[in-house]
């Protein structure tokens, strides 16, 4: 499994945008067959800033969401919108019992 961080900042008058664009891609990936679990919080401390945490079950399953319409749409209306550059970060990870 592959569990991604992904950290938005978003510029503080686009912030409604930004949300309207995270639940549209959301729903769709959540569906994905490769995706197992796919999220976004705020962060409390820090105003407009925001982290999607994603599991996937591998590589190819990442590969496949980054064609999917959904999320071409979500990088096309967020990347003129955010106040740094996304963040992302991968991790490998196994489920202990």
């Amino acid at each position: 499994m592959i569990i991604i961080h992904a950290s938005i900042k978003v510029n503080a008058p686009y912030r409604e945008i930004f949300l309207e664009e995270a639940r549209f891609v959301t729903k769709p990936s959540q569906a994905e067959s490769g995706n197992i679990s796919y999220q976004y919080y705020e962060n409390l401390e820090e105003a407009n800033s925001f982290i999607f945490v994603e599991k996937w079950k591998d590589e190819e399953a990442i590969q496949l969401h980054e064609e999917t319409p959904h999320f071409k749409r979500f990088i096309k209306a967020v990347e003129p919108i955010v106040a740094e550059p996304i963040h992302a970060e991968l991790f490998e990870a196994s489920v202990k019992n």
